[in-house]
């Protein structure tokens, strides 16, 4: 980086600032953050941030430094999105009776194209610059089963400098031929890319079987080993997201207890493993994720568009056996890139499944929540001198039904709770990644 580049990061950036400090269905909402009503953070040549607090009280040695004022828009720690499908960003609102059948009329057939770098390169700097434009700056992302589709990705990622974990995804059985690998290609492409990619500026790899669906035992057996010999990686598949998937599991693996006990077997059960959906998991699951610390990611907006089902987020994390969840967009059979839009969706689906979640815990689990549990908060998540500025303003009167609106809130709260009920990416004001403007599309 250049120090001309360096110096056009330091900035004050001046608005309502908020971040969590912790979840706040363990701490209680008043504990679960910080606000400054007239705040300001301050943001280093580095893009790092310096100082966050009150703006009467902006140290002198932050004088110089350009301010961009956002009035009472909201600053924030950027979006965190969990799980989301990279191959996927022109498949949104593709009709499909059910997950399997979208699959196979839809996805099977697009994730083909990825085997052509100049597409891959297309379509990854599209879809990365769509995520900035919702306020979006992180992400746990999977890939296709191509080498080059995740170069294409990592290339635009470190490009834009955003912290981006994904992998090469992992297929040899019940899926069309120009999608699928084979156990020890599976292995030695993963290999090659763990070595050329992991630890990267701001990438990490993930190991990726897309799900027990369409991998055999042999190549289970090959993402264990990979675990075995890289357990600092991020672990990621999907689980029990609909009942015709759980159904096939069972009888591509006779001899396992459920669903859960597939990944169990193979040693990929761990604090660094994220599970996409979970939505019909039995009890003895729920306790195997509990033990070994394992993350559900909930998809409300994928789970409704499929008719997958309600995510029960409060069962799920009972006190006898708590699970940790992570939310995402699942884009594409998830139909926002908007985390605001995923949030309202989760809403919901809690109003429908009995067992309300608040805003302060839907914007604790984009933020904080996500950055926690993909041990990226030693560097973004909250909004504290020494982390990453990666940064969102939001506008809660970005559209003239959202104002009408706005002018009826009497909290902070009040203020979320309308962002995420009607907000999309035009109540993103801004995006900064490492402090540097990103949102590139208008």
């Amino acid at each position: 980086m250049t120090n001309k580049t360096q110096s056009n990061r330091a900035a004050v950036l001046l608005g309502q600032v908020l971040t969590f400090l912790d979840d706040p269905a363990i701490v209680g909402e008043e504990r679960s953050h910080t606000c400054f009503e007239t705040g300001a953070v301050v943001i280093d040549a580095q893009g790092t941030i310096a100082w966050v607090g009150d703006r009467n009280a902006v140290p002198d040695e932050y004088a110089a430094y350009p301010q961009t004022d956002h009035g009472k828009c909201l600053i924030m720690p950027g979006f965190i999105d969990a799980h989301l499908h990279f191959p996927q960003y022109r498949m949104l609102a593709a009709y499909g009776k059910d997950l399997l059948d979208w699959l196979n009329r839809y996805t099977f057939i697009e994730e083909q194209r990825y085997g052509d770098a100049v597409i891959a390169a297309d379509a990854a700097g599209f879809f990365l610059d769509e995520l900035l434009a919702n306020g979006t700056t992180s992400c746990l992302a999977f890939s296709t089963i191509h080498p080059v589709a995740l170069d294409a990705l990592f290339t635009a990622a470190t490009e834009r400098e955003m912290a981006v974990i994904s992998g090469k995804t992992m297929m040899d059985c019940n899926a069309p031929s120009g999608l699928t690998d084979t156990p020890q290609t599976a292995y030695d492409d993963s290999s090659a890319l763990i070595a050329k990619w992991h630890g990267h500026g701001r990438l990490q790899y993930a190991i990726t079987p897309r799900f027990a669906v369409t991998s055999s035992e042999a190549q289970m057996e090959v993402a264990g080993t990979l675990k075995q010999e890289h357990p600092e990686l991020v672990f990621q598949t999907h689980l029990s997201e609909n009942h015709a998937e759980i159904e096939t599991v069972a009888r591509a693996f006779p001899w396992s207890k459920d669903y859960t006990d597939v990944y169990d077997r193979y040693g990929l059960l761990s604090e660094r493993a994220f599970f996409a959906h979970g939505i019909h998991l039995s009890e003895r699951e729920l306790l195997r994720l509990s033990e070994t610390g394992a993350s559900i990611v909930h998809c409300p907006t994928s789970n409704n568009f499929l008719g997958s089902g309600l995510f029960r987020y409060h069962h799920t994390r009972q006190a006898d056996r708590p699970v940790s969840v992570a939310i995402g967009s699942d884009i594409g059979g998830g139909t926002s890139y908007s985390m605001l839009q995923t949030m309202r969706d989760a809403y919901v689906v809690s109003q429908l499944a009995g067992s309300r979640i608040s805003a302060f815990d839907a914007f604790y689990l984009a933020t904080l929540g996500n950055a926690r549990l993909l041990h990226l908060d030693d560097e973004i998540g909250k909004l504290e001198p020494g982390k990453l500025a990666d940064i969102i303003v939001l506008d809660p009167d970005a559209t003239p039904a959202m104002a009408v609106r706005n002018a009826i809130s009497t909290s902070l709260h009040d203020i979320l709770f309308a962002l995420l009920i009607m907000g999309d990416d035009r109540a993103v004001r801004e995006t900064y990644v490492r402090g540097k403007p990103s949102k590139r599309r208008k």
